[in-house]
């Protein structure tokens, strides 16, 4: 039985001329790509402000560094998603706790999600699963009441929008990842996505081993004097991944409608098998369709049905 491959990059000439140009620069890292990059992502989502790093990964967990709790502190997020979103929890020191998802959606349920706040609860990192925008204003209106930070983990659902408006415009900060079986791909990418200037400042000091000053413009300065503020990382992303990555960009929304004729398809031909229960897009949502899940009745055997 022949089998449908997982989902991967899609790169042409175009792109490939891209790199190629950034590649016979005097900058191939840290340099005028990476913001102009940074810019376009901006003018796609409509945001203020993006930091652009090595991985959806990094991204994750300069955010969380951003947020500065206190050691032991917990942070509510979901089981049902790749390890990064808990590791990055842990990675600073903080305790992550599990709410459980709904099973129509595989989000995060706010229901469960309330039950799980303490006294100890800083954040919550909620995750669009699949690409589907989770119950976004009941999770800010969750947030609110208890005073609670909010990171959206959109590694799945790039271009994809909440109530017509796009997803990296309501939580505190939003991560996106440009991994190669992602919407577009950088190779390996990321970024993180805010409206907070203070946050900003801080996201881009931390990618940067904590130094206080932009190493594109002080280069451009022949200024070679910097402090470095506080303990960062090394998450920098080279100038021939964001030039990839701007390119790509351009093709997204040709990208997202490709996945959703897939998904068509997939709908119409698997609607005829009785024990599945296949996914469904909510009318308050745009679908990203990052992957297309399906449910096995109880009594299939998931792993020999595989």
């Amino acid at each position: 039985m022949d089998q449908i491959p997982y989902g991967m990059q899609c790169i042409t000439d175009d792109d490939i001329k891209e790199v190629v140009t950034v590649l016979k620069s005097n900058w191939i890292t840290t340099g005028p790509k990476v913001e102009e990059f940074e810019k376009s992502l901006c003018k796609y989502i409509g945001c203020n402000f993006a930091t652009a790093v090595n991985s959806g990964t990094s991204a994750l967990d300069i955010a969380v560094q951003t947020l500065n709790l206190e050691k032991g502190s917990e942070v509510i997020t979901t089981p049902f998603t790749f390890a990064a979103t808990a590791n990055s929890i842990i990675y600073n020191n903080l305790t992550p706790v599990f709410a459980d998802i709904e099973k129509e959606t595989r989000n995060i349920n706010p229901n469960e999600l309330m039950e799980k706040i303490t006294e100890k609860t800083k954040a919550i990192i909620y995750v669009d699963y699949a690409g589907q925008p989770c119950d976004i204003n009941e999770i800010k209106k969750i947030a609110n009441e208890n005073g609670l930070f909010l990171i959206e983990d959109a590694c799945h659902a790039l271009g994809s929008k909440y109530y017509g408006k796009n997803v990296g415009n309501f939580a505190d900060m939003t991560i996106f990842s440009f991994h190669p079986v992602k919407h577009i791909t950088t190779g390996e990418g990321g970024a993180v996505i805010t409206n907070n200037s203070e946050f900003d400042r801080e996201l881009k000091i931390l990618r940067n081993h904590g130094i206080d000053k932009d190493l594109h413009k002080r280069q451009a300065k022949m200024d070679y004097a910097y402090d470095i503020r506080r303990l960062g990382r090394n998450y920098r992303i080279t100038d021939f991944q964001s030039a990839l990555g701007i390119s790509q960009l351009k093709k997204l929304d040709g990208f997202l409608n490709k996945r959703l004729k897939l998904v068509e398809l997939y709908s119409k031909r698997l609607s005829e098998v009785d024990f599945l229960e296949l996914p469904t897009a909510k009318s308050s949502v745009k679908h990203a369709w990052h992957i297309y899940t399906i449910l096995l009745d109880k009594q299939i055997d998931r792993d020999e049905f595989f």
